[in-house]
């Protein structure tokens, strides 16, 4: 007996000790299984604003834009496609060009995989957010080719960063309006992008500064949306009524930098968004672009740390989006440095979560 506690006790000092070296060796890295970029070389010196899809044959696509820089008239609409493990060239699906003499820049591409149908690409043509207009294609082939540019009905501008969602068969597209304050409303098609119809805009763009929303679906058939805001942190707003009205905004617990973030619902039922979880010095509503977080959630409210995709200092990354793969991967696309495309995939299942205590992101130790 008395050699049988000997050993009981030597084994929960091993158990004890394993969980000390567990909690020492959190790296927040912890479920990524691959970091590649899309490109090494381009015919461009700077892209931005990526989208990320898997067409009905499994097949990735990202697309963003590219050109001298965000604004300028050279800018275009970039497309690349994942075959045989290898990204394809970078090929140029759209550009703002008017006629001979006037060109505008293109923005913030979004992919989206009708269930069994096209795929379709939105996209925005203007020299600024405030008065660019929208646009789209259509590929029958999963990105191979694509149509004609299709100008969006007077007064749409299509998902404005961040994926649409198709809840009870259609399609709610997050987006935002700059030219009047910072304002987030949703377009929505019946018909799988036939037609739309718009809701009410849900805050009033000078109290609370949001754009660029992302839509999550709850077990319980309630939608959240959050957005990038300069609110000094991730700003939410609720629907009952499966997206038609949308409760008064406020804020998460998680800081926000003024910069792009972007949100998916996972098979499992838990929430994931992928942000900067940078706080602005002092009263400021704009701050870094570093680090790059992933954080999780399974009511909507209370947070949980689980990676930290990048954290050099001073640098931009910047832009996320994020989708789960019929195999049950997360793939999250960004925007490395402004002058590169980066792809990261995870496995939730390998993922640790801490959680976010008072706003503040957890410790490492490597």
């Amino acid at each position: 007996m008395k050699k049988n506690s000997v050993l009981i006790v030597l084994f929960c000092l091993i158990v004890v000790f394993a969980g000390c070296a567990s909690q020492e060796e959190r790296t927040f890295k912890e479920g990524i299984v691959l970091e590649e970029f899309i490109y090494e070389t381009a015919p461009f010196p700077s892209s931005h604003a990526g989208t990320i899809v898997e067409t009905t044959d499994g097949t990735l696509v990202t697309s963003w834009f590219g050109g001298t820089y965000e604004r300028d008239p050279d800018v275009c609409i970039y497309v690349s496609r994942k075959v045989d493990g290898e990204w394809t060239e970078p090929q140029n699906v759209a550009d703002g060009i008017q006629n001979d003499t006037l060109r505008y820049p293109t923005w913030n591409p979004v992919l989206f995989q009708v269930p069994n149908g096209e795929l379709q690409l939105y996209y925005k043509i203007g020299a600024h957010p405030d008065n660019w207009e929208g646009w789209m294609k259509i590929s029958e082939d999963g990105g191979v080719t694509w149509s004609e540019a299709i100008a969006l009905p007077d007064g749409i501008i299509g998902p404005v960063k961040n994926k649409p969602v198709l809840i009870d068969g259609k399609i709610i597209s997050p987006t935002s309006t700059e030219e009047d304050g910072w304002r987030v409303y949703f377009e929505i098609s019946d018909d799988l992008g036939e037609t739309w119809r718009k809701t009410e805009l849900i805050n009033d763009g000078y109290d609370i500064i949001a754009i660029q929303p992302s839509i999550l679906e709850y077990p319980d058939g309630r939608l959240q949306a959050l957005t990038r805001s300069k609110n000094r942190a991730v700003l939410q707003s609720w629907s009952d009524d499966r997206g038609e009205t949308w409760s008064e905004m406020t804020k998460t617990s998680l800081p926000q930098n003024n910069s792009g973030t972007d949100a998916v619902t996972l098979s499992d039922g838990r929430q994931l968004l992928v942000y900067n979880h940078v706080l602005p010095p002092g009263e400021k509503v704009k701050g870094g672009r570093s680090p790059l977080n992933v954080a999780v959630t399974k009511d909507g409210e209370h947070w949980m740390a689980a990676l930290e995709l990048e954290d050099e200092p001073e640098q931009r990354f910047s832009y996320p989006a994020v989708i789960q793969t019929n195999d049950g991967m997360i793939h999250i696309l960004y925007t490395w440095k402004r002058v590169k495309m980066k792809h990261v995939v995870v496995d939730p299942s390998k993922m640790e979560l801490t959680p976010i205590v008072d706003g503040q992101w957890p410790e490492k130790s490597e």
